[in-house]
């Protein structure tokens, strides 16, 4: 099946294209592990759809893949950002777009993985962007900067609860840019449409229980203390990163800069980048479990790549099938 699929996909007829393949779900649950398994086996290639991968350097604090870890499998979509320059959807979404349009044309199956909710959404779904209105903005900017991105928060949550449900209080620009269309439309929640298919998917879901997950989660920050996350920030603070109004507030970077400016130790910063995924885990489960299309997997089943490729339509008896 996996061949033939190829096949369709080389031919030219957008209809017979095979589903891009999406692997979504929480912070640590393995999503990339699974992603590089499958994209090999069914002649993929992978497609970000991490809103902080996107930046270049950014490499421990993200546990962005490595050369190694890649397998040989082409990755798009990475590193197309300095940290200087905001991170927004609509530029994604171009960019996701083009590369499995890209892939499509080369037949090959387009395997988007990631765990940034609303860009999976833009990647695949019909979706349009509400304008912007400068003044608007530059008033909200100077309320952040002022009160900062919690207090704005609140005001999001006073607004639209389902809105701040999604953004993460620390994510001072995207509370921003919520309140901006709140103003222009009267609700960010209602300016994201119920989810259509703009690229047919298959939507593929792992997580794990969450004390399980939580472990995990610190774990990983452990690594990533362990790898040199601090000596990486450092090196992007000289580049510029506390002045990039979306690098500057991923997790574990936000927790080291404010260690760097003496707002509190090392073990407190440590201590809060746990923290801050754990709570970061509970909205990508939240704005995912929305979402029925998706079918979800226990990531720490034996057969999960088995059963993740019976779900992307592969079949053991197909002449690819190995």
């Amino acid at each position: 099946m996996a061949r033939e699929l190829r096949r369709e996909a080389g031919g030219g007829n957008p209809t017979l294209q095979p589903p891009v393949i999406a692997v979504v779900g929480p912070t640590a649950a393995g999503k990339t592990a699974l992603s590089v398994a499958l994209a090999k086996t069914l002649d993929g290639e992978v497609v970000n759809a991490d809103s902080m991968q996107l930046y270049r350097g950014m490499d421990i604090g993200t546990a962005k893949i490595t050369d190694e870890e890649k397998d040989g499998v082409p990755h798009h979509v990475f590193d197309v950002l300095d940290v200087t320059e905001p991170a927004d959807v609509a530029s994604y979404q171009r960019l996701a777009r083009e590369a499995i349009a890209d892939i499509r044309s080369r037949g090959g199956r387009p395997v988007l993985v990631g765990g940034s909710g609303l860009y999976v959404q833009a990647a695949l779904d019909e979706m349009d962007f509400p304008g912007t209105d400068p003044a608007i903005r530059a008033r909200l900017e100077a309320d952040l900067e002022r009160d900062g991105g919690a207090a704005l928060w609140e005001r999001l949550k006073a607004l639209d609860p389902e809105a701040a449900k999604a953004i993460l209080p620390s994510n001072g620009r995207r509370v921003v840019r919520a309140l901006e269309v709140v103003e222009l439309t009267g609700s960010f929640t209602a300016s994201l449409p119920e989810p259509k298919a703009h690229i047919e998917a298959v939507r593929i879901g792992v997580d794990l229980d969450t004390a399980v997950l939580d472990e995990r989660i610190e774990r990983r920050v452990r690594a990533m203390w362990d790898a040199g996350l601090l000596d990486e920030v450092r090196a992007l603070e000289a580049r510029g990163l506390r002045e990039g109004r979306t690098a500057s507030r991923a997790l574990g970077y936000k927790q080291v800069l404010d260690h760097f400016a003496g707002e509190y130790d090392e073990d407190e910063a440590f201590r809060l980048t746990v923290q801050g995924t754990r709570r970061f885990v509970r909205r990508q489960r939240s704005w995912f479990k929305r979402d029925g299309r998706i079918e979800w997997f226990d990531a720490a089943d034996p057969e999960l790549f088995a059963k993740a490729l019976t779900r992307a339509g592969w079949e053991p008896s197909s002449p690819s099938g190995r």
